[in-house]
């Protein structure tokens, strides 16, 4: 644009100049009439350019309104629709119960992710197997097959002792130690319950208000039916706990052919074991006994029918204790997966409805909008309105711009 000018003051200059006359000289003194024109061409430059400014402010501001425009009718949208009817009330109620048994069978049953990528605590299945992991490592640290190597089985032994005949192991010895192990390790199982119960609960209120969080009036009726069914699989959880840990007290049996194999590979070391306490004189005290480091000292004063009947106590209940230990874990892990089964696809649906139809107050709450809700869309309502007036006014503030800039 100042080149256009400059060219046009060019022009005229050498037009009077060469047309007027009045000498080359004149070349060096602007007439006035052509300053006057500099003047103006420049004054309409700089109008134009305070123009251009002022659309491009206004053209910021009219985008800036369209995205908190569009956000606000965004979250008004989201809003509950206001129920007006019982009819109304009822389906919503029943759309918010099967979305959150839906959620429940996702995240617990079928183990999909998508509902909560980026959240690792609802990734239910994972969790779950980390419990029963650490459980397992538990129970297998429980084993301390070189810690006062054969200490226990000779007081076992020595208790048991009766007047018949000698070198007989009676079943009485093993159950006896049996039990003792058993309930060394009683309480994990039920820490491990305690454990997987409350986090379930974590993950059913999360769920649950997720679901229902356009109606809070709902939740409080719906969070006791879900603290209610927890309640009753925690009761019955710990039941079948405690019949699992009498059963494994009362009974030493197992159809595990690994019993007896590893049972005979544990008896192979029953020469080495003897080899070494017959070194008395030696500097020798320890043997490395399926890979631990033993101590055999204070067996070279114990008799040998107690040593040997000591022994193969101890491998006979090493080589059955893998296997109860593993039974253990296999037996929560089964009823674990049955109780959630029986919690999502049979029990919460139905606690839910009895806890809000029943006991709750029925479905009427719902007709009455939260005082929250009500404020909350009568702030977005406000705030449209006003977006849309000020868009209003200022694309009519662009319009004047436009033809004075004309």
């Amino acid at each position: 644009m100042q080149q256009l000018v400059n060219k046009e003051i060019q022009m005229e200059v050498v037009n009077e100049v060469m047309v007027n006359g009045g000498g080359i000289e004149k070349m060096l003194v602007e007439p006035p009439y052509v300053a006057k024109k500099r003047e103006r061409l420049q004054s309409s430059i700089s109008l134009l350019k305070e123009s251009k400014e002022i659309m491009e402010q206004v053209m910021d501001g009219i985008v800036k309104i369209n995205e908190r425009l569009h956000a606000s009718v965004l979250d008004f949208n989201k809003l509950p629709r206001n129920l007006t009817s019982v009819s109304e009330a009822m389906g919503a109620f029943v759309q918010i119960v099967g979305s959150f048994k839906e959620t429940l069978q996702k995240i617990l049953i079928r183990g999909e992710l998508d509902e909560y990528k980026d959240d690792k605590q609802m990734h239910c299945n994972a969790r779950l197997a980390e419990m029963l992991d650490k459980l397992s490592q538990d129970l297998q640290s429980s084993v301390n097959f070189s810690e006062n190597f054969l200490v226990e089985e000779m007081q076992i032994l020595e208790e048991a002792n009766g007047i018949r005949l000698p070198h007989f192991l009676p079943h009485l010895v093993f159950s006896s130690l049996l039990k003792r192990r058993v309930n060394s390790v009683s309480d994990l199982p039920i820490c491990f319950v305690n454990k997987v119960c409350g986090y379930l609960e974590i993950v059913y209120v999360r769920a649950l208000m997720d679901c229902c969080g356009n109606y809070p009036q709902l939740l409080p009726s719906m969070k006791k039916a879900t603290q209610n069914v927890m309640g009753r699989m925690k009761i019955k959880f710990m039941e079948r706990v405690d019949e699992m840990i009498e059963m494994e007290k009362m009974t030493d049996y197992t159809c595990d052919p690994q019993f007896i194999s590893s049972y005979n590979k544990l008896m192979g070391n029953r020469d080495l074991f003897l080899d070494s306490l017959n070194s008395i004189y030696s500097s020798r005290q320890t043997l490395n006994m399926e890979g631990y480091l033993i101590n055999v000292k204070h067996l070279y004063d114990v008799s040998e029918n107690i040593r040997n009947q000591a022994f193969d106590l101890k491998m006979r209940m090493t080589a059955y204790w893998k296997i109860v230990l593993k039974r253990m874990v296999d037996y929560l892990a089964l009823q674990l997966r049955f109780f959630m089964q029986q919690v999502v696809n049979k029990e919460i649906e139905a606690e839910v409805v009895n806890e809000v139809m029943v006991n709750g107050g029925g479905i009427e709450k719902m007709l009455a909008e939260p005082p929250s809700v009500a404020k909350k869309r009568e702030r977005l309502q406000s705030s449209i309105s006003l977006l849309k007036e000020s868009k209003e006014i200022i694309e009519q503030v662009m319009d004047g711009i436009v033809v004075t800039s004309n």
